[in-house]
């Protein structure tokens, strides 16, 4: 499991493809393991990556709140694909929660503050155990973006469609669709937080390119 080396153009285009379909590293939310993968990187990654380029800015974001983010951080070959080999040389993983020691001192009598202590630290344990991450709900799109004629510059229609940046929207793949009369519509994939990006917010800020863009429909919607 890993990135491979993420100095390297090969381990950044790993971490892209890792990244079309997810927003984090784990899970729904920013965590630790999004702090990580940033800091082993260092510097943005080239615009070609749309994908690195997106989450990395959005992680630069918490940047004064790194912190307080949720999780621990852990070696770099713990995170991304299972089948790509581990050639970071990270430090060793941090400890887990589960390291902690909640039983204090090894003498067999313990003193009242010991005692207090422990029960203390027991108690923070089991506090952060029963706290669960959100589950976020999200939804793949599919697309139907329909130009005015024939003459509709297309990859300038897609290059408009895919400015389109929100907090809970990832762009996927795209084709294009005959439809007639020598016409093609766009046909683009996306995946969307429910709670933050709706298909009436997309169609508003779609159709807004009125010099290319004639209508959108929602071709196909899907529960992740």
């Amino acid at each position: 499991m890993g990135f491979g080396d993420l100095k390297s153009a090969a381990g950044l285009r790993v971490l892209n493809d890792f990244l079309a379909d997810r927003s984090y590293i784990e899970g729904y939310v920013p965590s630790q393991a999004d702090i990580a993968v940033f800091e082993a990187i260092g510097a943005p990654p080239p615009a070609d990556l749309c994908h690195a380029l997106r989450w990395y800015n959005h992680i630069k974001s918490y940047e004064k709140q790194k912190a307080s983010l949720p999780g621990v951080k852990k070696a770099l070959g713990k995170y991304g694909p299972a089948d790509v080999e581990d050639t970071t040389g990270a430090a060793a993983d941090s400890k887990d929660d589960d390291d902690i020691d909640l039983f204090g001192s090894d003498e067999e009598e313990e003193s009242e503050e010991a005692k207090k202590l422990r029960e203390e630290r027991l108690a923070q344990y089991e506090s952060k155990k029963s706290k669960k991450p959100a589950v976020v709900a999200k939804s793949s799109l599919l697309l139907d973006v329909k130009p005015w004629d024939d003459e509709t510059d297309m990859a300038k229609l897609e290059e408009c469609v895919r400015s389109i940046q929100a907090d809970g929207l990832v762009w996927g793949s795209s084709k294009l669709v005959p439809v007639g009369y020598g016409i093609k519509k766009l046909q683009i994939q996306c995946v969307v937080e429910d709670d933050k990006i709706g298909t009436d917010m997309l169609e508003e800020r779609i159709t807004a390119f009125e010099d290319y863009v004639q209508s959108m429909d929602v071709a196909a919607f899907n529960k992740i």
